[in-house]
């Protein structure tokens, strides 16, 4: 670079300097003009920090320029990249997208370029080496915008990282049932604004992702595993806001064909209690049909009766007792009917129709069951245990129950 440092020497290179605050006031100045969102930003450690920039900048330009041969003026030295790359950091922190930063070194590197050339024509610089200086004045501001923007990439991707773990901490924190002092100090570390309720949603990994598309942006994500499951895959939990009351059609609408469990709507501090019944239902080895969702709202009653299988088990067993003594057939079949008329509350057609058999069919068989229960049938507490007991489906019945 030796022709090009003989074309800007060091007397050029003093006239320009001497004129360099005046010349970083203009630009501040111009700045604050063309880009007004920095109106307000110049007032304060931004504005001292921006002004402070320009002046390092058109020094360490000028620096460079002047070095000859030992450097390229193009390429900004060392304190002033990072100064850029903070400025670009600076931005992301409060906020702001990059335009109007890069918007700033135009502006700046324009009325830089104007004055400084100005000066150095008086100084006696000549018209190639002014074209010359042109393109290193903005090949140098180039180059700071480069260091701005990655600055301001990195702290949005750091400051995303950091949010996504405490909102992860947050997430965990509800599933395990912390304080509710606690909770609260996590929702505002996380800048969560905390919603009225929250929904536990247990669902495959795999298709987590796909779900959280139609969900409330405040959903939350816990990266913890769901207690192991003989035969379930590898499942996700999210706690989405708001999905009580009207709103939960929609939700289980989003899920479906998503192999979900949707436990039941809890204040947001206690969303634990939403996700002790959906792992309640898995255990008991509830699971989605083959596109809805499996809603533990619509299953509390079955909830209920096998939250102690053995304890449902014995009572089955003592209450079936009478019938102990007929073939496995006719046993199952007595059963059966006993439990639809339970449920439907002695109507006979009602009956007839559930169990697809005659009306005349239903009444034999209540004779068959009078018989062997007595006045039991007719007695309010073995009614209310045959009816728990028999509250749980049972297994489907073969295809040689055909009876007229």
């Amino acid at each position: 670079m030796t022709s090009e440092a003989q074309s800007f020497p060091e007397a050029v290179a003093d006239a320009m300097r001497a004129e360099l605050p005046m010349v970083a006031e203009r630009a501040v100045e111009a700045i604050i003009v063309a880009v007004p969102g920095y109106a307000d930003a110049f007032q304060g450690p931004m504005g001292r920090k921006i002004s402070g920039a320009v002046e390092l900048t058109l020094r360490g330009f000028l620096q460079l320029a002047a070095a000859g041969g030992t450097a390229d003026a193009g390429t900004p030295g060392g304190p002033v990249v990072e100064a850029a790359y903070a400025l670009g950091r600076g931005e992301a922190r409060s906020g702001r997208s990059m335009d109007a930063l890069l918007a700033a070194y135009r502006v700046g590197a324009r009325v830089s370029w104007r004055d400084m050339s100005a000066t150095a024509v008086a100084a006696g610089l000549g018209p190639e080496s002014t074209a010359r200086f042109a393109e290193l004045v903005f090949a140098y501001i180039d180059r700071l915008s480069a260091a701005s923007v990655a600055g301001h990439a990195d702290e949005l991707a750091s400051s995303g990282r950091a949010r996504e773990r405490l909102l992860e901490r947050l997430a965990q924190g509800l599933l395990v049932g912390s304080p509710h002092a606690e909770l609260v100090e996590a929702a505002q570390r996380a800048e969560w604004a905390p919603p009225r309720t929250l929904t536990v949603v247990v669902l495959p990994a795999a298709r987590a992702q796909g779900a959280l598309v139609s969900l409330d942006a405040r959903t939350l994500r816990s990266t913890e595993e769901v207690p192991e499951i003989e035969g379930m895959p590898d499942r996700t939990v999210l706690l989405v806001p708001d999905a009580e009351g009207p709103a939960r059609p929609a939700l289980l609408r989003s899920l479906e064909g998503r192999e979900a469990v949707v436990g039941p709507a809890r204040p947001w501090w206690e969303a634990s209690g939403s996700y002790a019944r959906v792992l309640r239902a898995l255990r008991l080895g509830m699971v989605p049909e083959e596109r809805a969702p499996l809603d533990t709202d619509a299953r509390l009653a079955e909830l209920v009766l096998r939250a102690d299988e053995e304890a449902l088990t014995d009572l089955r067993a003592r209450v079936l007792a009478p019938l102990e003594g007929l073939g496995d057939t006719a046993r199952e079949k007595l059963t059966e009917t006993l439990r639809s008329w339970l449920l439907h509350h002695g109507r006979r057609d009602q009956v007839a129709a559930d169990l697809f058999v005659h009306p005349q069919t239903v009444r034999y068989r209540m004779t068959q069951l009078r018989q062997l229960y007595g006045p039991g049938l007719e007695d309010p507490a073995t009614v209310l245990e045959l009816t728990v007991a028999l509250g749980v489906a049972l297994p489907a019945r073969s295809s040689d129950d055909d009876e007229g």
